[in-house]
Order: C-alpha cells, then structure tokens, then sequence
C-alpha cells in the first residue's frame, strides 16, 4: 500500500468513495449524496505540510481509500490538533485496509506537527469505534443524540489519543 498526495484529479474518486457511505447512515451525516463541486473548498484546505489528504493506492496502483487530516475547530490553540478521517473504496472494506491507514496515520503525525487525533464517529458505528480503540484512542466526549438520520436520534462519540513524540 503507497500514500500520495492527492490532486484536484482525485476529487471525483473520492467523492465517489464518500458517496458509497451515505446510504449506510453509519459514516457521514450527510442524508444525500455530495456533488463534486461543494467539495472544491473542502480539497483546499488540505496542504501536505501540515493538513494532507492522501490517496491511499494497492499494490496495482488502483485508489482504495483516501484519509484527510482537518483542523480541529479553526482556532490558532488547537493547530496542534487533528481530526482524522479514513474511507475505503466499497469493493476493499472488510480486507483490514483501515489498520493500516490509521496505522501510516499515527506514525507520520509527528511529522505533520500534530500532537492530538480526534476521530468523530457515530455511536452506532462499531466497526469505526473497534478499529480506532484498538490503536489507543479512547472516549473524550459522546455528544448525545446530536443527529438525526431517517427520524432516528443517533449519538456522536469524539475518540482521541495523544501522539507520543519520541524526539521529546
């Protein structure tokens, strides 16, 4: 599996992989799907230095996922905070693609000057709260019944972990 930047070329896969989520209500709280075009600006908050979104490619060369670091909440306090978001290509879920993306994530985060991943994942959402967990993040907050998906009441739950950096 390589990582690369990815480039505008890339946003239509991506919002196609986005996409395949939104039917599932487990993984966005978008109720329909998102067009190209409304992820423009989106894309270009992304900078590799300190914000990446990266295409993330199998061994062929074909796009399986991509994962995007985001500001955390926009205030200059929290540049040393990250959220994190992984999605894979419908056709390679379920094959452990997302250990190894959140894997490459935590290691390359000191590098990317971040200190603290955050992970907004739907309650219900248990695959995404095992997986995460499993690489020591824990609960920092449950944001009760925030969203309403097909007139359900469903939980936001915040997992975070402190990035060790070993040159401190």
């Amino acid at each position: 599996m390589t990582f690369r930047d990815a480039t505008l070329d890339d946003l239509p896969k991506i919002v196609e992989i986005y996409n395949s989520t939104v039917a599932s209500r487990l993984v966005t709280a978008d109720l329909e799907p998102v067009s190209v075009e409304s992820k423009i600006d989106w894309f270009h908050q992304h900078n590799s230095e300190f914000r990446p979104l990266w295409i993330v490619l199998d061994s062929e060369k074909n796009i399986v996922g991509w994962v995007s670091f985001q500001d955390f909440y926009g205030r200059p306090a929290y540049q040393k905070t990250a959220e994190i978001s992984i999605y894979i290509d419908e056709k390679y879920r379920g094959k452990g693609l997302g250990r190894l993306i959140l894997e490459y994530a935590i290691e390359k985060s000191n590098d990317l000057g971040i200190e603290n991943l955050l992970a907004f994942i739907f309650a219900h959402n248990l695959p995404s709260l095992t997986l995460f967990e499993k690489f020591g993040f824990e609960l920092w907050a449950n944001l009760k019944n925030i969203a309403e998906l097909d007139g359900e009441k469903r939980s936001l739950i915040i997992l975070g972990k402190t990035i060790k950096d070993s040159n401190h």
